[in-house]
């Protein structure tokens, strides 16, 4: 094994054994799971529905935040009851996965 699976594999251990403590989120997983957020917030992550957030460039503490809020019903209104829908099938992992994802993105879509 090779020094680099060694030290990812000791990161892991380690994630897991320290509440609080994790791996950086995949933001190559996030993009695979985007798919169906693409259908509201666009593929670059520039909404082209007017009313829907823009998510491309936003803060990944944000929509973490954001998402386990959805997910846990604490946040109402607007669009509140299709993202709670959508959150609700969402691990711990996915969101963090989704927010690096979008939180990499040019804010301005890369236009």
């Amino acid at each position: 094994m090779s020094l680099k699976r060694y030290t990812l594999a000791g990161l892991f251990v380690l994630g897991s054994a320290v509440p609080g403590l994790s791996v950086a989120a995949d933001a190559a997983a996030g993009e695979a799971r985007a798919a169906v957020c693409a259908a509201c917030h666009g593929k670059n992550g520039i909404a082209q529905i007017p009313g829907y957030p823009n998510l491309a460039g936003q803060n990944e503490k944000y929509l973490v935040s954001a998402l386990n809020a959805y997910k846990n019903s604490q946040r109402t209104g607007g669009q509140a009851t299709i993202m709670q829908g959508q959150a609700m099938g969402l691990s711990d992992e996915d969101i963090a996965n989704l927010a690096a994802f979008y939180a990499g993105l040019p804010a301005d879509g890369g236009s």
